[in-house]
């Protein structure tokens, strides 16, 4: 069997040359692999470098460590905020496979918590296997934030009723691993420790085929969504410059959190 790997900051990819299959990993397990600006980039050159690569033909995507599949922008990440909203850069923009023109298919591989800012990948990925530990949850509201992109990915993902009570909940609720397989978040659900192989043998599956007419699938399959995405992003600024508490009280609200105060549903 063919292998090529690499390490690079908070990522780590591999590739599996027989089968056409390349494994990303966030690897900040320290860190529940959240983003910082250091991994978003190493992100966006990843995608970009598939695009030329065809020994590439399909993609899956997880994260280290098995506690947390990724847990968004890290706090702790000196991200630019600039004075007004028609200059607001938010940086996971630019970190998901269809951000970076890649139309090759992406699979996501859940365990552990996704929450917040991990709903732009998975958002961007053709489709979600998880195992039983998954659980996925917004915390934006809870902390005075605006769950703008992050609610406008999930409201393609799942029945708007289940994607608004997820935005809106915040952290009193976890959406676990079944109830994301019932309203179809998740496409396949696995036991604990098992997403990964799954999502690599579906993956295995596609990259078997030939890759235009999959790569066209895709992109056919995104064009159905992205001009919608497109005019809700546009709004999105706006509404977190109108409606985001500031830094200070956003991190007071964060500080004083239980983060075992909630419910599995």
């Amino acid at each position: 069997m063919g292998t090529g790997a690499a390490v690079s900051g908070g990522l780590r990819t591999s590739t599996d040359k027989d089968t056409g299959v390349a494994v990303v990993t966030l690897d900040r397990p320290e860190r529940l692999n959240a983003v910082d600006l250091a991994l978003t980039a190493e992100l966006a050159d990843a995608w970009r470098g598939f695009r030329f690569d065809d020994s590439v033909r399909a993609v899956v995507l997880t994260g280290a460590g098995g506690r947390a599949f990724c847990t968004g922008i890290d706090r702790s990440a000196a991200v630019p905020q600039p004075g007004s909203p028609y200059m607001m850069d938010d940086p996971l923009l630019t970190a998901g496979p269809k951000a970076n023109d890649l139309w090759k298919p992406v699979i996501a591989a859940v365990a552990g918590m996704a929450c917040g800012g991990a709903f732009y990948l998975l958002g961007e990925a053709e489709f979600v296997v998880a195992d039983e530990t998954a659980t996925f949850f917004d915390p934006h509201t809870t902390y005075g934030m605006v769950s703008a992109y992050e609610s406008v990915h999930m409201v393609q993902r799942m029945p708007y009723g289940e994607a608004a009570r997820t935005a809106l909940m915040g952290t009193a609720e976890r959406l676990s691993a079944r109830r994301a397989y019932e309203i179809g978040l998740v496409s396949e659900l696995t036991p604990p420790g098992a997403a990964l192989a799954a999502a690599v043998r579906c993956a295995a599956v596609i990259a078997s085929y030939p890759a235009e007419a999959v790569q066209g699938t895709v992109r056919a399959l995104w064009s159905a969504r992205e001009a919608a995405s497109a005019h809700a992003f546009a709004q999105a600024p706006h509404l977190i410059a109108l409606g985001n508490l500031p830094p200070r009280r956003q991190a007071e609200l964060f500080a004083a959190r239980r983060p075992d105060g909630f419910r599995l549903r």
